[in-house]
């Protein structure tokens, strides 16, 4: 029996680069980055004190002032892009059957930590009501329930960084399983707090480049030193093609393949041979009924760290062999940080807007080469491609791996 097929008919994002899809990819390809020194919270004495943040961003534009002073800034994030992917999409189905699926690493952890310290600093116990729900990650979700008053099947996933992506796979299985005509996935994540500051740091997880946050965020370059914080939501609604194609709907692309499995190795760092990556990506293809070759573009991880690129370069060595070196390869992670949990679905969507537009996004800060991460990482400036199919990959701590493929709509698969 074939499998449904399931298509992409509207997309929503806030990113440290750009609030909404076109200007996020706009800003992309322009090679415009969105780190800098931290303004979210006093970060003179923190380890760290650099991040992507999210600019200009007026929650009033988005929500009732009310709703905005009782949620976390996650949340907003959130709402703001399912706001945007649920307009751009209009779907047609019942509210029962339009479903939710969110995914967040650490949810409300901003408000948490803030709490905390407001507590520790004034010795009042009294706190905001409101603490527990904006803390809460399926909170989110529920917001963007009764805003558009959806009450289909709900999920939140936390599959730490691989959460967004994770969610898009979800999606695709509630459609698929007949539960739902249409679902939004969202990704969406703020971890900036001195909390996280800290423990990241202790971990050595980030780029202490903190007198050159422009440059701080190097994927698969020789002098990378660890990841830079960052924050948004990205948002796609998934639709199966024959009720999308019922009720005219655009069609933006194909998703063609999803994978998830974990490395059963470590909590923090990845398997040595990059075991689990290779698995992950290869089911994908499985799913999707591809062979390595019909990779055009692959949305990698890299999040600048010195282990990390490097495995996901051998990973991609051992899924795509010879091909490897000839697919432009790119981490949008050098423009944008690393948005967690978010950045499975900002990232997807750079893939669905590579194959609408025939570009892909490059790799900023490339500089020198790290003999050990040797393929084409489109450095610094964006190129044109005819893609057609296109592969995001996210991998998280626990030894989460997450792969998605989209493919240029066709009338017949």
């Amino acid at each position: 029996m074939a499998k449904e097929r399931v298509v992409i008919t509207g997309m929503g994002a806030v990113t440290p680069v750009g609030i909404g899809v076109a200007e996020y990819w706009r800003q992309l390809l322009s090679g415009q980055g969105g780190i800098g020194r931290i303004t979210r919270y006093d970060a003179e004495e923190w380890p760290v004190r650099i991040a992507a943040e999210v600019k200009g961003f007026d929650p009033a534009a988005y929500m009732p002032r009310k709703l905005a002073g009782q949620t976390d800034i996650f949340m907003q994030f959130a709402l703001a892009a399912a706001a945007e992917a649920l307009t751009d999409s209009r779907p047609a189905a019942s509210p029962e059957r339009v479903g939710i699926v969110l995914g967040t690493a650490l949810g409300g952890i901003s408000t948490a930590a803030d709490t905390q310290d407001q507590i520790t600093r004034s010795g009042s116990f009294r706190v905001s009501p409101h603490l527990v729900p904006k803390v809460l990650g399926n909170i989110a979700a529920a917001h963007i329930g009764i805003v558009h008053g959806l009450q289909g099947p709900s999920y939140t996933v936390n599959t730490a960084c691989s959460s967004g992506a994770d969610a898009v796979g979800l999606a695709a299985m509630l459609l698929r399983s007949g539960q739902a005509d249409a679902v939004v996935a969202v990704g969406a994540e703020s971890i900036l707090c001195g909390l996280m500051d800290a423990g990241l740091a202790a971990a050595r997880a980030l780029s202490a480049r903190n007198d050159e946050p422009a440059r701080a965020s190097r994927p698969f370059e020789r002098d990378r030193d660890g990841f830079v914080m960052g924050e948004g939501a990205g948002a796609v609604v998934l639709e199966t093609l024959d009720g999308a194609r019922a009720r005219g709907a655009g069609i933006k692309a194909e998703l063609l393949g999803h994978a998830n499995c974990t490395d059963g190795y470590h909590v923090t760092s990845p398997e040595p041979e990059g075991r689990g990556e290779i698995y992950c990506m290869r089911q994908a293809l499985a799913q999707a009924g591809l062979s390595p070759d019909s990779v055009d573009y692959v949305n990698a991880h890299g999040t600048s760290t010195p282990l990390g690129d490097r495995l996901e370069t051998r990973a991609l060595k051992a899924v795509f062999g010879e091909h490897a070196r000839r697919i432009p390869i790119s981490s949008t992670k050098g423009a944008t940080g690393h948005l967690m949990g978010a950045g499975g679905v900002t990232e997807l969507i750079a893939c669905v807007q590579a194959i609408r537009e025939g570009a892909v996004p490059p790799t900023l800060n490339y500089e020198q080469p790290d003999p050990e991460c040797d393929l084409d990482y489109v450095p610094n400036e964006a190129r044109k491609a005819d893609v057609r199919v296109a592969m995001s990959n996210s991998f998280g701590f626990g030894g989460q791996n997450a792969s998605l493929i989209v493919g240029r709509y066709e009338e017949e698969a």
